[in-house]
């Protein structure tokens, strides 16, 4: 288990942390993956580098965000993917980008499984293939999809035959990563989507090698980073996982055992970190506060583990200090604050977020307008 802390008198998220064998970061702040939907086409777009450079400094850790490994992968129409030459050039313009700061760069993997809508791109209930998933119940609770409620298509369950070539997808898509240019790639397996579907009871309902008990339901996620692993180093590889949330109707009857069984198996394949997802937090006196229930994942866990969820300057800084974890991840504030680390250096004040321009097509509003510090 790596350690965090820093000396007496140091800000903890800024000491330095050594990722894996190769990567050294300044300090510990990262920004999170954040799907955005600016990406037309599944082609990332040129001003992807600009809202990833910004964000960029030397020594630090960004995560893209959630980019398909397939055609079918997808479910959130104009997001990035990574399966096509095509694509592999357009990230490579991003990634150099994102390098000439200095940072590290690593691409999350995505699968949506069943998380596809029942509407087609031009407002048509005509279905097109159905999804894949580890199981053929819909979701049950609609989405918004630009402010009109949409069903969610029903899913088609993987057989035992096609699996293998869902791993491949992975593979492949990670091998096309470090071709355009990045130091390495996070498997999402987090917050309803398609690994997730196997790994938590409520969505995954097979009686066969991929379902039933825990040791089952991990395989599919394990088969992944094995493979992943296997083509480009675990040294490339980091995992993120939300044992307790319940996104996307996804939910575990026992969190706990799931998130020990998973923080111990990925030691088997030398990946260079793992990223969780806290509980909701909970508020004391009217500000938000880690429930700290990752530790015992944390401690099982050999490598670097990075801590999401929710966190601001002073939680982040106290489970740093405390060990709790090596990095934290931050997403709606570094996105609001694209130079976040000097803010939180001089704890200085920090821009809001406007939560209305998350999803919006726009290259510029709530993307790389938000200001820096004078």
């Amino acid at each position: 288990m790596a350690q965090g802390g820093g000396e007496a008198g140091t800000i903890p998220l800024l000491t330095p942390h050594k990722l894996g064998p190769h990567l050294d970061l300044s300090h510990r702040i990262v920004l999170a993956p954040l799907t955005r939907q600016r990406s037309p086409g599944n082609l990332p777009q040129p001003h992807a580098a600009v809202y990833y450079a910004q964000r960029a400094t030397a020594g630090g850790l960004l995560i893209t965000e959630a980019t398909g490994v397939s055609a079918t992968a997808q479910g959130h129409r104009p997001t990035p993917g990574v399966w096509t030459a095509e694509q592999v050039e357009a990230w490579k313009p991003i990634v150099d980008a994102v390098h000439q700061k200095g940072a590290v760069f690593f691409c999350q993997l995505w699968h949506v499984g069943r998380v596809v809508g029942a509407l087609r791109p031009d407002g048509t209930t005509a279905a097109p293939p159905p999804p894949v998933s580890s199981t053929g119940r819909r979701i049950a609770t609609p989405r918004m999809n630009d402010g009109v409620e949409e069903e969610f298509a029903a899913p088609r369950r993987l057989s035992l035959e096609e699996i293998p070539g869902i791993v491949g997808d992975f593979r492949r898509a990670a091998r096309n990563a470090i071709d355009a240019g990045f130091d390495g790639v996070e498997i999402h397996g987090a917050h309803g989507y398609l690994v997730e579907q196997f790994l938590k009871d409520s969505a995954n309902d097979r009686n066969d090698d991929y379902g039933g008990t825990l040791e089952n339901r991990c395989r599919f996620a394990l088969e992944v980073v094995a493979a992943v692993a296997k083509e480009i180093g675990g040294h490339r590889v980091g995992v993120r996982l939300s044992p307790f949330a319940d996104y996307m109707d996804c939910h575990d009857s026992n969190p706990h055992a799931l998130a020990l069984h998973m923080s111990t198996k990925l030691n088997d394949h030398g990946i260079i970190y793992l990223h969780m997802v806290e509980p909701r937090m909970a508020r004391t006196d009217g500000r938000r506060v880690v429930p700290k229930r990752l530790r015992p994942y944390r401690e099982a866990f050999e490598g670097t583990f990075i801590a999401a969820g929710g966190y601001d300057r002073e939680e982040g800084n106290k489970v740093i200090g405390e060990g709790y974890a090596d990095l934290v991840a931050f997403g709606r504030l570094f996105l609001s604050n694209p130079d976040l680390p000097k803010r939180f250096e001089l704890a200085a004040e920090l821009n809001g977020y406007d939560r209305a321009t998350f999803y919006t097509p726009d290259p510029v509003i709530g993307y790389t307008d938000y200001p820096f510090l004078a």
